[in-house]
């Protein structure tokens, strides 16, 4: 009796595990992703990002490869997400900078039956709009608007937003995001940085020349606030003025400890080349999939807690 019974267990077992498998997607490992993203070389935050995606390819048994446009053009990534989605990889990781440019050629990927997901630039609802899985990233307005409210609730009542991400709509909300959370109206406060180093410094030095009553910098990455510590130790107000940046290196964490800048805002970039590395392999390979984008950011990083991250920082922060 009990040997009928273990045959028909096993019998039924053997059914439904044959039957999972007729609905579940097929696949074998080696899957092969490309992360496009819109910055130059010359931006080092990207390399904690990729970082993420590297140790995420590393566990999966999946391959990654990155691509972006050397001198930060838009026209160049279209071309990039064109011939990406040409070669038919497994699935592709994007930004969408603009998504009047770019948005075409991801859908048109995505039309080709190949996995998209979307990350660190553009919106939930962009993403969504195109396609994509899901993206994973900061919505950049909400935390330019927090990092401003903590700047208000300082004291500050003015602020100048050095941004280099032109196109970029990203630039653009943070810096407003900002504005907003002090109770100001954007306008020629926000200048157009370019992405030269000894540029930045100076046309940071030439803004608070003109404007020497501005209260606060606001830089957007790595790129600008390096070189506006600079130009705060040149023109004597390292320390003094009031400065907020976005993103995390080695640089910022000391500038932080030193009490040249106030805090950064971290929308931790390791997550945001990890977490799709590990979605489009779990979609790909068992056909499961999160029901919602991920926030990862943002996160604010001050003298108080800097010990926390600063060893980790520009690697996996």
């Amino acid at each position: 009796m009990k040997s009928k019974f273990r045959t028909a267990l096993l019998s039924a077992a053997f059914g439904a595990a044959a039957l999972l498998g007729a609905v579940l997607p097929a696949h074998a490992d080696g899957e092969k992703y490309v992360l496009i993203h819109h910055s130059p070389d010359s931006e080092t935050f990207w390399n904690t990002v990729k970082n993420g995606a590297s140790l995420a390819s590393k566990e999966v048994g999946a391959e990654i490869t990155f691509r972006n446009p050397p001198t930060g053009d838009l026209a160049d990534m279209v071309r990039i997400i064109q011939q990406t989605a040409a070669e038919g990889p497994s699935g592709i990781i994007v930004t969408i900078p603009d998504a009047d440019l770019v948005g075409g050629p991801i859908a048109d990927a995505i039309a080709k039956g190949i996995p998209v997901v979307t990350m660190n630039t553009g919106t939930f609802e962009q993403s969504k709009e195109l396609g994509a899985l899901l993206h994973v990233g900061q919505p950049e307005y909400d935390a330019g608007k927090g990092a401003g409210e903590k700047a208000k609730a300082a004291g500050i009542k003015s602020f100048l937003c050095v941004n280099s991400l032109f196109p970029n709509v990203a630039g653009e909300q943070r810096c407003k995001g900002f504005a907003d959370g002090l109770g100001v109206e954007l306008g020629t406060q926000m200048i157009d940085s370019g992405t030269d180093a000894t540029e930045i410094a100076n046309r940071v030095k030439a803004y608070l020349s003109a404007n020497p009553n501005t209260e606060a910098v606001l830089t957007l990455g790595p790129m600008t606030a390096i070189p506006t510590i600079q130009a705060l130790k040149d023109n004597g107000l390292a320390g003094d003025i009031y400065f907020v940046t976005f993103d995390l290196t080695p640089d910022v964490s000391k500038a932080i400890k030193d009490g040249i800048i106030k805090f950064a805002v971290d929308q931790q970039p390791f997550l945001q080349g990890y977490l799709p590395v590990i979605t489009l392999t779990n979609y790909i390979r068992y056909g499961v999939l999160p029901a919602n984008s991920v926030l990862s950011g943002p996160g604010f990083v001050t003298k108080d807690n800097i010990g926390l991250v600063e060893s980790l920082a520009g690697q996996y922060r």
